[in-house]
């Protein structure tokens, strides 16, 4: 009972906890375990994906010269960097407004609407669009990817986006105006390049996001396009194969390669 109570009163100090140590292992091991099986096993020569017969790239060779998975991954670039931009334009936009406006009414209603696909189940937010698309006769599949993908993420720019702005001393702005520079030139100068960690940040998140959504993509798309995730998902319905393992881990490490760099902006002061 004393060490119960000793560990309540000392509750920054976790790990005195007793079981601490194994605990975090277990925890590693079953976040981790997976991801380093499926690395592993991608370079399995073997084709049954559970028995090792020997070290071999040849899934890697295989996966880079399948023109299917060529022709997803260039869709889902496509989109991911299309949607990624206009987003990030719209969040700047809505965070400057709704931070810096001091005539906007119901802001916390405003951040609330920007937020909205955040709180909405992902399937309700894709049949939603689909029927929206089906109203306006919008038939081509890449613009329906575009424009759904564009809706999604917003908020994931604008939160980033708006706590850096929130963080930000507007002495400077305020300093500018006073020397008769036009809103364009304070936001271009003074603004925007305090502020770029976190646009840097929201977009790179965008893009994740974008890159990795499969529920929207599978359910607007409508066959008229094919995104890497919904071509691995047809993959994974026949079956876990090496190939499929070595297209995981390619996606992983493309995952880090952008991840890392958007994890130092938005922490940079």
């Amino acid at each position: 009972m004393g060490r119960l109570l000793s560990f309540f009163i000392n509750k920054n100090d976790v790990s005195r906890y007793p079981g601490f140590g194994i605990i975090t292992l277990l925890f590693f091991l079953f976040l981790y375990l997976p991801i380093m099986v499926i690395i592993a096993f991608s370079f399995n020569e073997n084709k049954i994906v559970s028995v090792w017969n020997g070290f071999s790239t040849k899934w890697y060779t295989s996966a880079i010269n399948n023109q299917t998975l060529v022709d997803s991954l260039q869709v889902s670039l496509t989109v991911a960097f299309i949607s990624t931009f206009i987003a990030t334009v719209i969040a700047v936009s809505a965070a400057l407004a709704l931070t810096r406006g001091d005539d906007i009414k119901n802001k916390n209603f405003s951040i609330m609407v920007v937020n909205l696909p955040l709180m909405l189940p992902e399937i309700v937010f894709a049949v939603a669009i689909l029927i929206l698309f089906s109203l306006l006769g919008v038939q081509n599949g890449m613009l329906k990817l575009i424009l759904a993908h564009t809706c999604f993420c917003i908020p994931f720019a604008f939160l980033p986006i708006r706590a850096r702005l929130q963080g930000m001393n507007n002495n400077l702005e305020h300093a500018s105006q006073d020397l008769y520079a036009t809103p364009w030139v304070t936001f271009r100068r003074i603004t925007l390049p305090l502020i770029m960690p976190g646009v840097f940040a929201g977009g790179m998140l965008s893009f994740v996001i974008s890159m990795d959504d499969f529920i929207t993509s599978n359910i607007v798309s409508g066959g008229g396009a094919t995104t890497l995730p919904v071509y691995i998902f047809s993959l994974v319905k026949q079956g876990v194969s090496p190939e499929l393992n070595a297209i995981s881990t390619l996606i992983m490490v493309a995952s880090l390669l952008i991840a890392t760099p958007a994890l130092y902006f938005a922490t940079k002061k």
